[in-house]
């Protein structure tokens, strides 16, 4: 297994995880935001890392977006938590579009390496514009909570993220559609 720079961030975005989750369970706003904002920015550097370093690995190509998966389906969840006590909640449908699109690129992906064989799947650019968007959609959800305010902003973020959601699952099923 090579554990480079990248694949170290990488894990560590795995790790900062559960701390965001009870950082802001016990109602540690702010250092849940640091915590969240330090995963997202993992996401940023390990990429960037890999590439610059020329240490692009199989591992990573696994690993990173297993870790950005859990990192943002979890946010999506703790967000859209009604007991929490936020002043901004995610609503239920849109955590529920944004994971069900999630889930359905995992599973149909497993589905195309079962039935036709090995295949590799090239990330889309609007894949990751949409993570991009996620990511700074629960930043700026989790600073606005953490500042005890309501705000339209949340709002924006939300219908900019469904926009690109919409967009990014439309393209992977071309792409599939592609492949039969």
């Amino acid at each position: 297994m090579n554990l480079t720079a990248a694949n170290q961030l990488t894990i560590l975005r795995m790790l900062l995880i559960p701390a965001f989750v009870i950082l802001l369970l016990y109602e540690y706003r702010g250092w849940a935001l640091i915590t969240f904002l330090g995963a997202g920015l993992t996401d940023l550097l390990d990429g960037l890392i890999a590439r610059a370093a020329g240490q692009k690995t199989t591992l990573g190509a696994w690993l990173d977006p297993m870790a950005d998966k859990l990192l943002l389906a979890t946010m999506f969840v703790v967000l859209t938590l009604p007991d929490i006590g936020s002043a901004n909640r995610l609503p239920v449908w849109f955590t529920v579009l944004v994971i069900s699109r999630d889930v359905a690129i995992v599973l149909t992906v497993a589905v195309v390496n079962l039935a036709v064989g090995p295949r590799t799947f090239r990330p889309s650019i609007f894949g990751k514009i949409a993570t991009a968007t996620y990511i700074v959609t629960g930043v700026i959800t989790l600073y606005f909570n953490y500042l005890g305010q309501p705000s339209p902003i949340v709002t924006g973020f939300v219908y900019a993220s469904l926009a690109i959601t919409l967009l990014s699952a439309g393209h992977y099923l071309v792409q599939i559609m592609k492949l039969g």
